[in-house]
């Protein structure tokens, strides 16, 4: 049975809404680097518009472009059609608290539709896609959220795209970092780094030893984390190479005690490297802070006593 919204209809929204945020800085006459940064959001709306059909070779020649205008400085923070300082801090004051419902209506969107539509049906088709049940859910939590916030403001909807483009372009080219680095543990894995984790631990480090096996495990997940940016990057790494041969094969461990709290490891190490730009970098940029670390430097005390925790209870409970 087919589904009448898939993960494909919330792509083509996102890569519509690119599309339009790239005009838009095309057409701003203010931005010294217009046309580059132009190129570069069209480049990644075209990922998201026509990825799956567009010949392999063709998606790595956009990623690469991707990398060498941004890595060049050819994306660059333009005029936007935003409100002034003083309309801004008015609207504040007039919508106080309420300013969050948007926020909150998402995550009670996605919940909701989580629990709930999985194997709803309409006109002979279900509702949503079973197999993307929940990220289809926080894409309809971000439509009902923008419903909510263009209700409340009273604003056009053309603001939503000015605004869009203004966080755009103050995160800048690290926006496309998460996506680009979820890939990257898929490709550690088809190029056998998970095989040679496995053989230098085995040959370096006393496995026999369950406390220094997951010690190995949990310490690997969180810097391989740092290296690539996600836990979701360095979890097939580790789980091939330490995870599965040895804390599962050797020691007969729990691989689900394994999995959940090795990945909770991992996020100890998301906690301490700006190549987890959505965690570390955005937030700095989007509060403006001098210190582009500012975020990691607070964080990196709480991280290496959570990871350490983390081993302890990898070990009791695996």
């Amino acid at each position: 049975m087919t589904a009448l919204l898939t993960l494909d209809h919330l792509y083509l929204l996102t890569g519509a809404a690119l599309l339009a945020v790239a005009a838009l800085a095309c057409a701003d006459r203010a931005n010294p680097r217009r046309w580059s940064s132009g190129l570069f959001w069209a480049l990644w709306a075209v990922i998201y518009l026509a990825g799956d059909v567009l010949p392999a070779v063709v998606n790595g020649l956009i990623v690469l472009m991707l990398a060498a205008l941004g890595g060049l400085g050819g994306v660059s923070l333009g005029r936007h059609g935003t409100r002034s300082v003083e309309q801004r801090q008015a609207s504040a004051a007039r919508h106080g608290n309420r300013l969050f419902l948007p926020i909150l209506a998402i995550s009670a969107t996605a919940l909701a539709g989580s629990l709930t539509l999985k194997d709803v049906s309409a006109f002979g088709h279900l509702l949503v896609d079973p197999k993307s049940v929940t990220l289809a859910s926080v894409g309809l939590g971000a439509l009902v959220g923008l419903a909510a916030a263009l209700w409340m403001t009273r604003e056009r909807p053309m603001q939503v795209l000015h605004e869009s483009r203004r966080l755009l372009e103050i995160m800048g080219p690290a926006v496309i970092l998460p996506q680009m680095l979820a890939t990257l543990g898929l490709l550690f894995t088809d190029a056998g780094v998970g095989r040679a984790v496995a053989a230098i631990a085995t040959q370096t480090l006393p496995v026999d030893s369950a406390w220094l096996a997951a010690a190995a495990y949990g310490l690997g997940m969180a810097a391989f984390t740092m290296v690539m940016g996600n836990a979701f990057a360095a979890f097939p790494v580790m789980t091939a190479g330490i995870g599965i041969p040895i804390l599962v094969g050797l020691h007969h461990g729990n691989p689900a005690v394994m999995a959940a709290i090795g990945m909770f490891c991992g996020y100890c190490g998301t906690l301490m490297t700006p190549m987890a730009a959505n965690f570390n970098v955005i937030p700095a940029a989007l509060l403006e802070l001098k210190d582009r670390n500012a975020v990691i430097r607070a964080q990196w005390p709480t991280a290496l006593m959570l990871l350490a925790v983390n081993i302890v209870l990898l070990r009791v409970f695996m």
